[in-house]
């Protein structure tokens, strides 16, 4: 199953490296990812492989809620059919 990971927030070192090393402890896989800063915003994207991941989707999105919400940001996660569905017109 793949997944489409956001993290918004104020920018600060670390972000990058905090998400990925939490998705590498749950052996998620990361295809595709795309970063930015916007009048100090930091947001990422990243689509994910769930495949081999170590523990359920409900264990992985709470999670990276409970690291975002450490380290003051916004981190989500939706399974992509329902981001797909979400954003097509």
């Amino acid at each position: 199953m793949n997944a489409i990971v956001s993290v918004i927030g104020r920018d600060k070192v670390g972000i990058c490296a905090a998400v990925c090393t939490k998705m590498a402890d749950y052996r998620i896989n990361i295809l595709d990812i795309s970063q930015t800063i916007m009048q100090g915003n930091f947001t990422m994207i990243m689509a994910v492989d769930l495949e081999q991941a170590s523990a359920p989707f409900g264990e992985i999105r709470d999670a990276l809620s409970q690291l975002g919400e450490e380290m003051g940001l916004s981190i989500r996660i939706q399974r992509q059919e329902i981001f797909d569905a979400m954003h097509s017109i």
